[in-house]
Order: structure tokens, then C-alpha cells, then sequence
């Protein structure tokens, strides 16, 4: 049983929240009552032969915005031994999109004072590498940041930006007056049919964005012609990023890709009176994400010669919407996966979770792609540790009606991704990130040797 969210049940009508809840449970940790410093559990210490890893958010978690969370830097100098080296296997797992992993990388490093290599890095759209169907095909791409170099980093031959898009058709682009065309004329040149639409996250013009992402759908990718609703089913959208909101330096959180996503999903639905389809969501809390991530945890691990295998893996980040349900659905199919070892049926996170179209409708071709390209995996489970500097807020209040459904008032997780009161429960709740590799010491019984670079 997890160190539970009697806040979260007591809305769902279950048992009342006991007299601290999660509130208390942060307060009391932060007032000294987390987990001793490692090497001090009492049990005796362990060979310095890590078996477990770290999977660290990065928005709410080490960084608010541009601004470092001052528990960040210390959490890392014990991760650390004394040529910088990294004592446990670290991987990054943000669903921010809007650059290259060497950017984040060199972020990172410069933040942490520890040297962070791309290859620990898994942006939301990292696992666009393995939709190969796609890679040659002409995809419309919407976000910000350097979006054809992001695109072509991950495979594709064929981007188009919104911004190509309304320079060809610029008739398109009609909600901001001082961006209208002064001069009415057809394009020039025709762009290539558009054969798939991939949103990488939030982009700065959503009025633009919406319009022109609808054109295409509703023109079965040619946007200079006129509209047909005989453009159902559409083309494929591909979306990273679910994140609702998330937290930078403003005392509440910001809009984030989640809520580009609500927009569009509804206008479509406006328009056309059908359900918009996707044909994958990755980044947290897709499966996809964890895979790719442990991947890298295992990489890292053989690159340093331990070799005992990587068994459990900690999540640590601040949404119960997106790390902590992630973390939990992916501890959801592990234990799935194992209880049917030696069985030909394929666990699907889709059924785990209770989605309708959660992660992806090729699951023949994407699930053969990741057993071809990454090793067989070696962690039997994935523990969520939530953090309380970020989205998630310990002061939030039990309303006064126990009746309401959480489902209906406070779930921010997808509209595929079914609710489930126990994959948004942690494992474990700390004030902060320093918190968290304190008590997973503690759990894993770890004492790191500052001298020691391999085992």
C-alpha cells in the first residue's frame, strides 16, 4: 500500500482524509522527519553496485522557468563521486519539446554543475524516432522553437512549419488584422500534400496554430482548398506533450501543450461533430517515454561496467497527472509483463490504463520497432516519488461536497487516458528533489564510495 492521497479518495466519496494528509506529510518531512542521510538505515551497507536508477523531471522538479529550485544542486552533489562522475544511472525525462536534447543537455549541465550528455535526455518527442511510416512522408510540425531541426533530428525528410504554411496561403491567416495580407493573390507554389500533423508543444500564436491545423484536417492535407466533411477519418496527428499546465517562476501554473490539445480536440468537434483521433500521445504518461528512458538507464549502466542489472527505477517529479500517473501505469505494465513471462500476448499500455486510443493505434509496427532497437529490459518496477515544489500543491483543500467526482472537477490528465485513483497515489512524497535521493538511499540501502568510478 502506497503512503496514500487521502485528499484525492476523500473526493471520490471513499474514506475521510486522515488529520495531516499530504499537507502533512510535506510539512513533517520538511521539518526533519525525511528520510536519514544514506548509509545510516541501521541495516548495513550494500557493494556500490547500483541495481536502480533515476528518472528525474526536470519543470517544477529542479528548475521553476529559468530558476534553479535551490534543493536541486545539493541533490546532485551526492549523486556525484569526486571526478564528477555520476554514481547512479541519471536520465532526464521532461515533456518539454521545444528543442534538441544537446540544448536541454547543456542546460542542464550548467544548472546542476554536473556534466549531462544528451544521451540522458528523453524530450516528449523523443520517441518520434521509432514512427518510421512517417519519416518520409511531408508532416505539418506545430510548437516553438528551432521545429525543422528538431524534426529532422528525429527522422523526418518532409517538415512543414506553420509558418511555411501561411506564407504559401496566406489567406489562411485572418484573425490578427495586422497580419492580413494587404494584397489578395494565389500562391506561387504548391505545397506537397500534407500526410500526417505532429505537435511538438504549445506554440506562441494558438489562434493561428488552431486555424491552420483545422484547414489541414479538414482538407485531407491540401489547406488551399475549400473545406469537405468527407475528410473523416483525418490524417494522422501525431502529439507530444500532454502536460495541462506547468509550473515556471508564477506562484500558479501556466498553460501548457495539454491545453493546445483541449482547444483543438474541441473546435474539431465544434466544427465537425467527430471525435479528433490521434494516432499516438507520447511523453509522460505514455509508455513509450518510460521505455525509451529505461533504455538509456540500462546504456548508461553497461557504459560504466556494472553489472548487475538495473531493477527499479525512481520517478520524481511534481504532477500527479503526468509523472505520477506515468511512473504508476508504467509499474502497471511491468508487473503485467512479468506475470505473463513466457507468454506470446503483448501488454499493451492502452489496456493497462484503460485508454481509448492512449498511446497508439500501430501497435504491431511501433512495439516490434522497440523490441528490435532496445534490449530487453531488465527493471521489474517503477516507484513514483512526488515532490512538492512544483504543480502539485500540499494546501489544496478537501471541498465541502465529499460526493464530487474527481473525474468531473479536478482530473488534468488527457481526455484517452481513463482515470484511475491509484495511478495518480505515489509511492512516496518529499518536500523537494534533495529529499527524494535522500530516501531512495535509505530505500535501496545504497552508500555511495566517493573513490570508486567502476564495479
Amino acid at each position: 500500500m502506497r503512503r496514500g492521497l487521502p485528499l484525492l479518495r476523500s473526493w471520490l466519496g471513499g474514506r475521510p482524509a486522515g488529520p495531516t494528509g499530504l499537507r502533512g506529510l510535506c510539512n513533517a518531512a520538511a521539518a526533519g522527519l525525511a528520510a536519514p542521510p544514506p548509509g545510516e538505515s541501521g541495516g548495513g551497507t550494500k557493494p556500490n553496485i547500483p541495481t536502480f536508477g533515476f528518472l528525474f523531471d526536470i519543470d517544477g522538479v529542479l528548475v521553476r522557468g529559468k530558476t534553479p529550485i535551490p534543493a536541486a544542486q545539493k541533490a546532485f552533489k551526492k549523486l556525484v563521486n569526486s571526478q564528477g562522475q555520476l554514481l547512479v544511472p541519471v536520465v532526464f525525462v521532461t515533456n518539454a519539446g521545444n528543442c534538441l536534447r544537446q540544448k536541454k543537455a547543456d542546460q542542464l549541465s550548467h544548472i546542476l554543475g554536473v556534466p549531462i550528455s544528451q544521451d540522458q535526455v528523453v524530450m516528449s518527442h523523443s520517441p518520434l524516432r521509432m514512427f518510421k511510416r512517417y519519416h518520409d512522408k511531408c508532416v505539418l510540425v506545430s510548437g516553438q522553437g528551432p521545429l525543422l531541426d528538431i524534426a529532422k533530428y528525429l527522422g523526418f525528410c518532409q517538415p512543414i512549419t506553420i509558418d511555411i504554411l501561411r506564407e504559401t496561403y496566406p489567406l489562411l491567416d485572418m484573425v490578427d488584422h495586422d497580419r492580413r495580407p494587404k494584397v489578395l493573390h494565389l500562391p506561387a507554389v504548391e505545397l506537397p500534400k500534407i500526410e500526417a500533423v505532429v505537435l511538438f508543444g504549445e506554440p506562441v500564436r494558438w489562434e493561428t496554430n488552431l486555424q491552420l491545423i483545422i484547414d489541414v484536417l479538414l482538407t485531407g492535407g491540401c489547406p488551399g482548398k475549400p473545406h469537405h466533411q468527407a475528410s473523416h477519418p483525418h490524417i494522422p496527428v501525431l502529439a507530444c506533450n500532454m502536460d495541462l499546465m506547468w509550473m515556471a517562476e508564477a506562484q500558479s501554473p501556466r498553460f501548457g501543450h495539454g491545453t493546445f490539445m483541449v482547444c483543438l480536440e474541441n473546435i474539431y468537434k465544434k466544427i465537425t461533430g467527430k471525435e479528433l483521433k490521434y494516432e499516438a500521445l507520447m511523453g509522460k504518461p505514455s509508455e513509450l517515454t518510460y521505455q525509451y528512458a529505461e533504455y538509456l538507464i540500462r546504456m548508461q549502466a553497461a557504459q560504466r561496467h556494472w553489472k548487475k542489472p538495473i531493477q527499479t527505477l525512481y520517478a520524481i517529479g511534481d504532477n500527479l497527472m503526468t509523472d505520477i500517473y506515468g511512473a504508476n501505469l508504467y509499474n502497471r505494465y511491468l508487473e503485467e509483463k512479468n506475470s505473463r513471462k513466457g507468454s506470446q500476448g503483448r501488454i499493451q499500455a492502452k489496456v493497462a490504463a484503460g485508454t481509448r486510443s492512449a498511446t497508439i493505434s500501430q501497435d504491431d509496427e511501433i512495439n516490434h520497432t522497440w523490441q528490435n532497437e532496445l534490449a530487453p529490459a531488465t527493471v521489474t518496477s517503477c516507484r513514483s516519488v512526488l515532490v512538492c515544489t512544483g504543480v502539485y500543491n500540499p494546501h489544496t483543500e478537501v471541498p465541502s461536497d465529499t460526493r464530487e467526482s474527481i473525474t468531473e472537477t479536478v482530473f488534468h490528465g488527457h481526455r484517452d487516458f481513463r482515470f484511475d485513483p491509484a495511478l495518480v497515489e505515489p509511492d512516496h512524497i518529499v518536500p523537494d528533489v534533495d529529499a527524494a535521493v535522500d530516501l531512495i538511499y535509505q530505500l535501496e540501502n545504497f552508500a555511495p564510495n566517493q573513490d570508486t568510478r567502476t564495479f
